[in-house]
């Protein structure tokens, strides 16, 4: 199974639709600390293995990191845990304070 890719502009739409998304930031603390998209929750890339009974392998999980290389690396080892239905965030947080939320401080 493939990791589906996703556009912060998709992803925008997909969370006024209120569509039931868990949003996992894989960056480091200090990093969520500086920005993050509202009701996202941080699990570093290197706890994601500790840290996976935390996660509904049936919920649409979309992963999150700084411009997209994290987040693909996390959404690649949740799918062969056999987490169901995973997305990767395309350029990360970085795409989404361009793209929209202009008021998330870029790093």
């Amino acid at each position: 199974m493939t990791v589906k890719q996703l556009s912060a502009t998709e992803l925008k739409n997909k969370i006024q639709q209120e569509e039931n998304l868990f949003l996992l930031d894989v960056r480091e603390p200090h990093e969520f600390q500086y920005a993050h998209i509202a009701n996202s929750v941080s699990i570093p890339l290197n706890q994601i293995p500790s840290r996976l009974c935390e996660l509904n392998p049936q919920q649409e999980i979309v992963v999150i990191c700084h411009h997209g290389m994290r987040s693909q690396q996390a959404a690649n080892y949740l799918v062969q845990s056999d987490f169901k239905n995973v997305t990767n965030l395309i350029g990360g947080i970085d795409a989404w304070s361009c793209t929209c939320d202009s008021s998330l401080r870029r790093y």
